[in-house]
Order: C-alpha cells, then structure tokens, then sequence
C-alpha cells in the first residue's frame, strides 16, 4: 500500500475507513458541518497543513462542496490540495437508501479512483515527490475567450466541460480555472479545445 505524505480530509469515519483501505495516510474526517463550529478540528487541520500539507476529498455533491470551500477560507490555499472524485449516480452498499442528490461519496469509490484522485491532485507518494504537471497557465479571460465564463452559455459549456473532465458539475469558474490549471497537460487542453472546435 502507498503512503501518501499529506494528511488528507474527508467528510465522514466511512470515508476515513475507504481512503485508508487504498492508501497508507493520516485521514481526518469533519464529521459533516459539525466542523463549522468545531474549534479544536480546525486548529489540528490548520497544523496539518502547515507541517504536512492537506489534501480536500470531499464527496461530489453540494454538502462536499459547502465543506470544501469552508476549508479553503480557513487554510492558506498554497498549504492544500484539492482532490476530486468523479459524479457517479449510485448508493454505497450500507445504506438503505441513496444519498439526496443520489450521487456516490467517497465511501462508495472504489480503491483506483481514490488514488488517481490523489494523483490528479498531486499528492507525494513515499519514497517520491508529488509529480508536478507542466501549468496551463489559463486566465479567467481565457476561460471568456473559450466560453466557459462570462457568456450567455457559459454556465452550460462549464458543465459540458466538467463532465467530460469527469469532476463534478458545481465547480465555479474560479475553481475549474484552478483545477484545470492543476490537472490538465497543455497538450489534455489543446485536444479539450479541437473537440470543442468540431
């Protein structure tokens, strides 16, 4: 099993018990919005990620997204991560029913989409260095001049492109632009873009 270097955060202990069956890591569940108010939570994930750095796994739907963007007002943004599962419609084995938005959390992925979400992300693996990725470089104005921003559209194309992308559907442009940046070769981009264009 890989170790991975940073500590990584998930929503719930089913998510901490799934990320910890793929990968050997500290993993730090919220417990769901209780961290809002949890004082003692956010200081121990604010010293992770100033000493070891913090990788966001959170789950594909809203609530993940509510805690993601919760964590990233509160913790230097140089100092995390991010980490995406992809939207996959379902229910995890031991719940009797699916989520709200019926979409599969981080329990409910399997152990190669959890590490290619790592690796996508850039976690360090042990006895190695986080691979990093040749940036994009994109601009919000490139996102306008391409459609995903600013345009009648955009909102429509963003979601195309995040399908396609296989990265949940709810990421703003601000986000997208950040993780197309941190995800995606020159070379994903350009053949991103010939698709488009046909």
């Amino acid at each position: 099993m890989r170790r991975v270097r940073q500590a990584i955060v998930v929503e719930g202990k089913h998510d901490v018990i799934r990320v910890r069956s793929a990968v050997d890591a500290v993993v730090i569940p919220t417990n769901g919005f209780r961290l809002f108010k949890d004082k003692e939570k956010m200081a121990l994930l604010s010293r992770l990620a100033a000493t070891q750095g913090l990788i966001i796994l959170t789950d594909s739907d809203s609530a993940g997204n509510v805690i993601r963007r919760h964590l990233c007002g509160c913790i230097p943004a140089e100092q995390m991560r991010q980490a995406y599962i992809p939207q996959r419609v379902g229910k995890e084995r031991r719940k009797t029913a699916p989520s709200k938005e019926g979409l599969l959390g981080v329990e409910g992925m399997d152990s190669d989409t959890i590490i290619a979400a790592l690796e996508q992300a850039g976690a360090t693996f042990e006895g190695g260095e986080a691979t990093p990725r040749e940036s994009l470089g994109l601009t919000k104005a490139d996102l306008m001049e391409v459609g995903l921003t600013g345009g009648a559209n955009s909102g429509a194309r963003r979601v195309q492109l995040l399908k396609e992308l296989d990265l949940p559907v709810y990421l703003s442009a601000n986000r997208l632009l950040e993780v197309l940046n941190a995800t995606v070769s020159p070379e994903e981009w350009a053949t991103l873009l010939s698709q488009w264009e046909e």
